[in-house]
């Protein structure tokens, strides 16, 4: 594994995945951009890979006709590992720059079948009954690009391949929390039905907020779990390069600060806004992430 010379790749095709991650990105990018390089430009192009492959599940399209999704997923999985094995499937900028990242850190074909698998699991979407089958999911669509980035990053002990696992279903559960209006309106409620049906509510009545203390109860059940996560994680701060470290530090920064602000006002889920930190309060996570390296 090669994590400090230059990446065999033209610089368009690095730049074109620069784009889309600035445009696409949001909080990933702002954690990114503390990367040195080339850690920096190969986490552009596994989030450019990462973007079409959601794009496939999740746009109107895949929405609208699951089955032509599943198909053009399985052609994406297929192009896939033919650029791991040095067959570019098309033209498209985004795959050299994919081949040149695989092929530089030597990265197995396992953790972005992973993800496809994840985006598969949400066209032919189940609710999970338990927490155990979300988690499952949220390893499959989350933990798998934390195997990857500790893998581009670089780290010192093999254990860091759990912590990475835990953190990835952190971040999952977060998002999970933040999206419920938003993924119910696409068809899916990913809150366990055990955990519902033991606060006995259902989605309706979460998302009406129609018991406020049945459903403060579910929410903070799952920040619990997920603080957990966050907290048993911990040392893999670290672990990584230390080069790298500012930006793992920024974005766990990023997604803890959101399931605090979830934990303050729990009915914010239910609300018609998305729940998110200010672009001042992200800069100074980052900023601070910075400092806190420099002094370690």
């Amino acid at each position: 594994m090669n994590t400090h010379s230059a990446l065999q790749c033209d610089q368009s095709a690095i730049d074109h995945c620069r784009h889309i991650t600035k445009r696409e990105a949001r909080n990933f990018y702002y954690g990114l951009r503390l990367l040195p390089e080339p850690q920096r430009s190969s986490l552009y192009c596994i989030y450019a890979w990462m973007r079409q492959a959601d794009d496939l599940a999740d746009d109107e399209d895949g929405l609208n006709d699951p089955q032509s999704a599943a198909r053009n997923l399985d052609r994406f999985r297929a192009n896939t590992h033919e650029a791991i094995s040095g067959n570019l499937p098309s033209k498209d900028p985004m795959w050299r720059a994919f081949h040149a990242i695989v092929t530089h850190y030597a990265l197995d074909k396992a953790p972005f079948d992973q993800m496809i698998d994840g985006q598969v699991a949400d066209l032919e979407f189940v609710q999970p009954q338990t927490m155990a089958q979300l988690e499952d999911y949220c390893r499959q669509v989350a933990s798998s690009v934390g195997q990857v980035c500790i893998r581009i990053w670089g780290y010192d002990d093999p254990s860091a391949r759990t912590l990475a696992d835990q953190r990835g279903l952190a971040f999952q559960l977060t998002n999970i929390l933040r999206d419920v209006r938003e993924d119910h309106a696409n068809g899916r409620v990913y809150l366990p039905m055990d955990m519902l049906d033991s606060c006995d509510i259902d989605i309706s009545s979460l998302l009406e907020w129609s018991d406020s203390d049945r459903c403060t109860l579910l929410v903070r059940s799952i920040v619990e779990i997920a603080e957990t996560h966050y907290r048993e994680s911990a040392p893999l701060d670290s672990m990584i390069t230390g080069s790298c470290r500012p930006t793992l530090q920024a974005m766990t920064g990023i997604y803890h600060g959101l399931l605090r602000r979830i934990d303050r006002n729990p009915a914010a889920i239910a609300g018609t806004e998305r729940v998110r930190l200010g672009s001042i309060r992200k800069l100074s996570i980052a900023l601070a992430a910075r400092v806190k390296a420099t002094i370690q």
